[in-house]
């Protein structure tokens, strides 16, 4: 087959995938977003009642209301924040995770997690992905842990430079989970404790436990894309009672509590969601459960339609996965098919997205150790995101 004659075929099966999700979406000429945000429960009521009592800022019901659902739906302590940077940031900082420190990151996944590895003064180490859930691989961590790390008491270090791994962040990403039973075994077995970045997977299930609450601490983000959102927050879930109440502390400005004196007993950090927040997050969590199964539906609508796709294969959780179906994806041959669709699509006011850009080849962080990246530079090169927005109401 002739380029051409490729790039014909590829042009004849992105225009059946935007006609499929046109009739989808029934939406058959205007823009389709990648992942809209749904507004049908008690939004407006719980923000309306902010304004009312004027209880807009990081006091009030709702924080608390919001911390206890998230709680309840994880069975771990939560502490709401700001975003989902801040709270990977917090996790690392309250972990002990100090300047000079290395903290193990995969290469693939969205800029925050590594920024919030430097904005705690370490350097992130990067080891590839699994191929099979875009996660930390755990068989390629256990390599580098026997071949080139050491353990001195407490700690593990990198032989090559001496430096104190004093984090591993894995991520779960687009919905899916990655092994992180095994990465935690694996860690736990180094002496280097486990942040969950589990920011786009808020509802997401692995072996029948919530993600983020494998690890010392987990972090969920409500960004404005995410599956449930608060415009902007997070939240940040762990296992005791000393642990939330340090997080909480250094969330808000590490102030001691008193009815009017200003004592700040360390470096603190205003990191707190508002209650105007936290009543938008209240009233979308409470239809978490109603979006997954929307979700889960129009997963299964896209995997009956791209099963007779040889030259696109749609992405599907393993067995082990609940999955909050939080992004559809699929994955193109190369490079050339990925970046043909993705102008034709967008060029048809279809929105599609690919993968972000490896971390490890942004201009702020050449300078770190990447241990292995194949399989990560291989799906960032085919793997585009398609509309995935809550469509089924009941």
């Amino acid at each position: 087959m002739t380029t051409r004659e490729n790039n014909k075929n590829i042009a004849v099966d992105a225009q059946q995938i935007i006609d499929f999700i046109r009739q989808t979406f029934n939406e058959p000429s205007d823009f389709i977003g990648l992942h809209e945000p749904r507004f049908f429960g008690n939004e407006k009521e719980y923000l309306l009642e902010c304004i009312d009592t004027t209880y807009v800022s990081s006091v009030g019901k709702f924080v608390n209301q919001a911390e206890a659902f998230v709680s309840e739906l994880t069975g771990r302590l939560s502490i709401a924040v700001a975003n989902g940077t801040v709270g990977l940031h917090i996790a690392l900082h309250a972990l002990g995770v100090k300047h000079g420190d290395l903290v193990i990151t995969q290469p693939l996944s969205f800029a925050a997690t590594s920024n919030a590895i430097l904005h705690a003064g370490a350097s992130p180490i990067f080891i590839d992905v699994d191929d099979q859930n875009f996660g930390l691989d755990p068989d390629k961590l256990r390599a580098f842990i026997s071949e080139q790390c050491v353990i001195k008491g407490d700690h593990c270090f990198y032989k090559s430079t001496n430096q104190r791994i004093s984090a591993c962040m894995p991520a779960h990403l687009l919905g899916f989970s990655c092994r992180i039973d095994e990465i935690v075994e694996i860690c736990n077995g180094a002496k280097i404790p486990v942040v969950e970045d589990a920011a786009e997977s808020m509802g997401t299930s692995y072996k029948n436990q919530a993600v983020g609450t494998f690890g010392e601490y987990g972090v969920f983000s409500l960004n404005g894309n995410k599956i449930v959102t608060s415009g902007g927050g997070g939240f940040v879930v762990c296992r005791s009672e000393e642990d939330a109440k340090k997080i909480k502390h250094l969330t808000t400005v590490a102030k001691v509590p008193h009815a009017w004196k200003f004592f700040h007993d360390q470096v603190g950090y205003n990191y707190r969601m508002p209650n105007i927040n936290a009543a938008l997050a209240l009233a979308q969590m409470e239809n978490l459960e109603r979006y997954i199964v929307a979700k889960k539906k129009l997963a299964k609508k896209y995997k009956l339609f791209f099963k007779d796709y040889n030259n696109v294969k749609f992405w599907s959780p393993s067995a082990n996965c609940q999955s909050n179906y939080w992004m559809n994806t699929v994955e193109f041959r190369s490079k050339d098919e990925r970046d043909n669709f993705l102008s034709i699509s967008n060029g048809q006011k279809v929105m599609t997205r690919p993968l972000w850009e490896l971390i490890n080849t942004l201009p702020a962080f050449q300078h770190c150790k990447t241990i292995s990246d194949e399989h990560a530079r291989r799906l960032q090169e085919c793997i585009v995101n398609i509309p995935s927005s809550v469509i089924d109401y009941e």
